[in-house]
């Protein structure tokens, strides 16, 4: 059972998520311990047991997240996102406690013409998605009791992301082009924050979907901006195939989240709440 006094170990918890993840779970009055770099490598056999051992629960945020950078670093991907999650699973299998784990709409390809479930077959089209692919499945292999909860489209206050790159472009240039053919579900990472913070003492098992409610495409998130924002810039949409990037990206990002919601004991935030929230904080 998760009391107040469930200390809870949280790996990458200065990075985008796990900051505002450490900040929920201080306002649930959870105890709470910060494991990230520098002091702590997620490769480290050593400090993986220290932090597992220190701690009632473990949630895992960290992770290699450059989606380009990963075509030409995959060895250093699969080490941080794959074979440090099973070397983490086996710990935690051996000490008889309970992981989170984060992982992402990347392991799917983007052509099911229908919101994925936790069930849909992945296909991951980049090595990025491939490593946390692997990650879960090594998780898996582990033995460990474990949840793994998926996620999209994550914005915050920490960290690189869509949204900070669509406001500072919007204030450098005249015109704007972003992609109309790649649809999700805009999340925050607070949104993340809060949900995890709400199933912790229910320690369910198994694959979850989360994303704030609604779809929506990259140029339909940006064009909400920048109206917000009341930008004078003049916004174009275009497709995938007129960017040259490094990595693949899936077009349908789509998740339904259904299976979380029989944990919660509330709706789902509609995607453009949060966000609004976010550009008015910014």
């Amino acid at each position: 059972m998760v009391t107040k006094d469930t200390r809870i170990a949280i790996l990458g918890g200065t990075g985008m998520l796990g900051s505002d993840l450490v900040d929920s779970c201080k306002q649930h009055f959870f105890d709470v311990i910060v494991f990230d770099l520098p002091e702590f490598d997620i490769r480290n056999s050593q400090q993986l047991k220290q932090a597992v051992s220190a701690a009632d629960i473990i949630v895992n945020c960290a992770a290699y997240t450059d989606v380009d950078g990963a075509e030409t670093e995959a060895e250093m991907a699969y080490q941080v996102n794959a074979e440090a999650v099973g070397r983490l699973g086996a710990i935690v299998q051996d000490s008889d406690k309970w992981l989170l784990h984060i992982s992402t709409d990347f392991v799917f390809d983007g052509r099911l013409d229908a919101p994925y479930v936790e069930t849909d077959l992945p296909n991951p089209i980049n090595e990025y998605g491939k490593s946390k692919l692997a990650g879960e499945q090594l998780l898996v292999e582990s033995g460990c009791r474990h949840c793994i909860i998926r996620i999209e489209w994550t914005y915050g206050v920490h960290g690189d992301n869509f949204v900070k790159k669509i406001i500072q472009r919007a204030k450098t240039a005249e015109t704007v082009k972003v992609i109309d053919d790649q649809i999700g579900s805009p999340t925050a990472t607070t949104e993340v924050a809060d949900i995890i913070c709400k199933i912790l003492p229910k320690t369910p098992t198994g694959i979850f979907h989360f994303a704030n409610a609604g779809y929506v495409s990259r140029y339909e998130m940006a064009k909400f901006i920048i109206d917000k924002l009341s930008t004078n810039v003049n916004l174009l949409p275009c497709k995938t195939g007129d960017f040259v990037s490094a990595a693949e990206r899936p077009l349908n990002s789509r998740f339904d989240c259904s299976k979380i919601k029989d944990l919660l004991d509330e709706q789902i935030e509609p995607w453009w709440v949060p966000l609004e929230h976010f550009l008015r904080k910014l």
